[in-house]
């Protein structure tokens, strides 16, 4: 028995003196935030932030499931983004080690905290992505406010990074393959202090940011997009009728900086259909998506090496499409601008679990013009 507890204080020794070694960043569990931000971790609870690992996310848990790091290399690079605070995040991500997500390791399962985010200092520009360097004080963190509000928790100090929404880019600027790829690419454009990330995906909503001091608004921490709360981000969507002789059109404007939609499995689709004397004639569907792939094909993202097709409607950009049929006075004219979180044929292939989520067609403009 002594022997046995012996080997066992040895054990948590070595295991201690590794942490120490590789200097493992030590983080505040979310447990402590929601004490004095309620209502903010409410929204952040059920955020993809919040589920952004293999355990809660469908699309990913897919992926994973049949990448070759999974199968043949045992290690899960994907924690860069997806569990930057799991304890063993160097196993993770160096070369020849072996460290997959473990589902009784809370530091796996947590996803993305609250004080990982608040704590990049700075975004490290790379070539097959970019870095969050964190700062190295438990409690020092960043955010919007030029005027915090003091805690006993933390001190925040005000950061441009936050405010220009360049703290986002550690994660979701570009994620090259080994072929040298953007598997997932944000293509920015001009953005600026009042059209960022930032601005767009936390936009400011009524309440207090917490409970020691009213601020009359916050940055709301659902983190609007294609999986959850899309109606906030509405408003940078416009679609209108275009009446011709022989003819019409229905355009659509991406008022974002950045493509529609970024995933590369996002499938969205325009449908249009001419109601007359009371028959319906649906036209042909408008896809918009962007597919990488091989020798002309779509394959999973591990193994292209180009961009098969790309007919997304581009940051800032108004496409047009044509209808080649004539309509008369009375004619009814629905459309209807919607997508599917992933292509049906490519969630088949890659057997993401059937959530209503995934099943769905998302609708996000759906608008009938009579023609006078």
């Amino acid at each position: 028995m002594k022997i046995k507890i012996l080997l066992l204080l040895l054990a948590i020794q070595a295991s201690t003196l590794v942490a120490q070694v590789k200097n493992e960043p030590d983080f505040a569990a979310n447990i402590t935030c929601k004490k004095c931000h309620p209502e903010i971790y409410k929204e952040y609870e059920g955020s993809m932030h919040k589920n952004s690992t293999v355990f809660n996310n469908a699309l990913h848990k897919a992926v994973w499931d049949k990448h070759p790091s999974n199968l043949k290399k045992e290690q899960y690079k994907c924690a860069k983004c997806h569990t930057p605070t799991a304890d063993n995040i160097s196993d993770m991500l160096e070369a020849g080690m072996k460290a997959i997500p473990d589902a009784t390791n809370e530091t796996h399962t947590e996803g993305i905290l609250c004080a990982y985010c608040h704590r990049i200092e700075s975004v490290e520009t790379g070539l097959m992505s970019n870095t969050n360097k964190i700062h190295p004080e438990k409690k020092d963190y960043y955010g919007t406010r030029e005027k915090p509000i003091r805690s006993r928790e933390h001190y925040q100090k005000y950061s441009e990074n936050f405010k220009n929404g360049q703290v986002c880019m550690g994660c979701h600027s570009h994620k090259k393959n080994k072929e040298k790829l953007d598997v997932c690419v944000t293509d920015m454009g001009e953005v600026n202090a009042d059209n960022n990330c930032i601005t767009c995906h936390m936009p400011q909503v009524k309440g207090d940011v917490s409970t020691k001091g009213e601020t009359g608004t916050y940055a709301f921490h659902g983190f609007p997009g294609a999986n959850l709360h899309k109606e906030k981000l509405l408003h940078y969507i416009n679609m209108n009728f275009i009446q011709a002789e022989k003819s019409f059109k229905v355009s659509i404007g991406n008022k974002s900086p950045h493509n529609m939609m970024l995933h590369p499995m996002r499938h969205t689709e325009l449908r249009v259909s001419v109601e007359r004397n009371g028959e319906v004639q649906e036209m042909k569907k408008e896809v918009f998506k962007r597919v990488i792939g091989k020798d002309a094909k779509g394959t999973p993202p591990w193994l292209a090496n180009e961009v098969v097709q790309d007919t997304m409607i581009k940051g800032k950009e108004t496409r047009e499409v044509v209808y080649n049929k004539e309509l008369q006075k009375g004619d009814k004219v629905h459309a209807v601008l919607g997508y599917y979180l992933v292509e049906p044929e490519v969630a088949k292939k890659f057997a993401v679990k059937e959530t209503e989520n995934i099943k769905k067609f998302h609708i996000l403009k759906d608008e009938t013009y009579t023609v006078e």
